[in-house]
């Protein structure tokens, strides 16, 4: 499995703002496309107005398959011209996982440890398996 870490340094005081339209705009979109959000932060210590995420994939392919068919959704290029103003600096990492938290990952979303748009905890697959 692959992991992509998505760093974002926005203009100062812009993090608010950035946050609501993302949850309310691309996070529906998002996780449509891509599946697997793993994390999401903002900065607290260091460097400030930095929004973090990341994503999960089983591959490099997964991952260009993910984001292409995200890149062919109109409501993603939309969402981004309203947020794309915000953004100072973007990096990217996309990071290969240790053979001993491979397994512990696909639990992680194998048992429901994301989340859905609503930011409710998914139900793990065993509890809708009736």
């Amino acid at each position: 499995m692959i992991l992509e870490e998505r760093m974002y340094t926005l203009r100062v005081h812009q993090v608010h703002g950035f946050l609501k339209i993302y949850e309310k705009e691309a996070l529906p979109i998002i996780t449509k496309h891509l599946g697997n959000m793993v994390g999401f932060y903002v900065s607290e210590v260091g460097m400030q107005n930095m929004i973090v995420h990341m994503w999960a994939y089983k591959d490099w392919n997964d991952r260009e398959r993910r984001r292409k068919k995200l890149f062919a959704d109109p409501a993603w290029h939309a969402y981004r011209v309203k947020n794309s103003d915000k953004i100072v600096t973007q990096d990217t990492r996309v990071l290969k996982t240790t053979p001993f938290f491979e397994p512990v990952l696909k639990a992680m979303i194998k048992g429901g440890a994301t989340v859905d748009l609503s930011g409710r905890k998914k139900t793990p697959a065993k509890s809708r398996a009736r």
